[in-house]
């Protein structure tokens, strides 16, 4: 019941359709090579520690998912389940902690946290971890640190002071090549010095993430992790994922793609089965969320 005050109370974009929400998304599994439901992504998660959900920011009903999943996941595995955000940023770890505790105010958490412009679309999640007593993983890199990056290129890091280095992952960072390279290269529209340098802040996003959830990993060992990213950083296994896997080798790790196409009433699953474990589309009528 107060999971359900959860959802009425703070995520009003999905009454519009609450009452039809299981028609409006469809869940494929890659290795079974079948549709399946939330539920079985949750059992196959009892032999997982980490379980990707590559967004669209701006999908309603992936939104929705998010929460559900959360849910589920913390319903079968008893409170040892933790949420990670590439929506917060390391260095706003306490931050984020305060709140969980009720120890500051909504208005100063959402203005010291920086959250997003949409945090409306992730406050049922971070409600639900405070009021289940969840730890929440900001785990991204900060703005400055990346804008840096995006200036000097990855090198640029070794010049930051000691005091910095604990929001940072370890230095140096490995710089993914082959298929995210050229996928990254695609969405910019060709090579260039310029694109090296945001290529390299985009590696050191997925780099931040994956470290702070195997940090979070090492001390406790008996939680699975939901990370939520967009799904350009985990699609494919690469990006994020693919660092995890080098922060973390004995990790084992499930991944989601989620994202609206027009294909909804009758996809091509073989086209989307490169992407991940578990590729959901959603409905494309429905409203954005912004």
């Amino acid at each position: 019941m107060k999971y359900w005050l959860i959802v009425v109370g703070l995520s009003l974009s999905s009454l519009c359709f609450a009452q039809d929400i299981h028609t409006r998304f469809k869940v494929y599994d890659v290795k079974k090579h079948r549709v399946i439901s939330l539920g079985e992504i949750i059992s196959d998660m009892s032999k997982a520690d980490v379980l990707f959900f590559g967004e669209e920011h701006n999908d309603s009903i992936g939104h929705f998912l998010e929460l559900e999943i959360f849910r589920l996941l913390n319903e079968k595995y008893q409170k040892q389940v933790a949420l990670s955000m590439e929506m917060f940023h390391t260095d706003v770890q306490p931050v984020v902690d305060e709140y969980l505790a009720d120890a500051i105010s909504e208005k100063n958490f959402v203005k010291d946290s920086r959250a997003w412009s949409n945090y409306k679309d992730y406050k049922p999640l971070i409600e639900y971890a405070k009021l289940g007593k969840l730890p929440v993983i900001a785990a991204n890199a900060a703005a400055r640190y990346s804008n840096a990056v995006t200036k000097g290129g990855l090198v640029i890091l070794q010049s930051f002071p000691k005091s910095s280095l604990v929001f940072l992952p370890p230095i140096p960072i490995d710089t993914a090549s082959g298929r995210y390279y050229e996928k990254f290269n695609n969405l910019l529209g060709g090579h260039s010095m310029g694109s090296m340098k945001v290529y390299q802040t985009q590696n050191f996003w997925d780099a931040t993430m994956a470290w702070s959830i195997s940090r979070f990993m090492k001390n406790n060992k008996s939680f699975k992790i939901f990370q939520i990213n967009g799904r350009f950083h985990s699609d494919e296994k690469l990006g994020t994922f693919a660092q995890l896997m080098r922060y973390a080798p004995k990790a084992r790790i499930l991944n989601i793609s989620a994202f609206s196409d027009d294909s909804f009433e009758n996809p091509d699953w073989n086209k989307f089965s490169d992407l991940a474990d578990y590729v959901i589309i959603t409905d494309p009528k429905v409203k954005r969320s912004y």
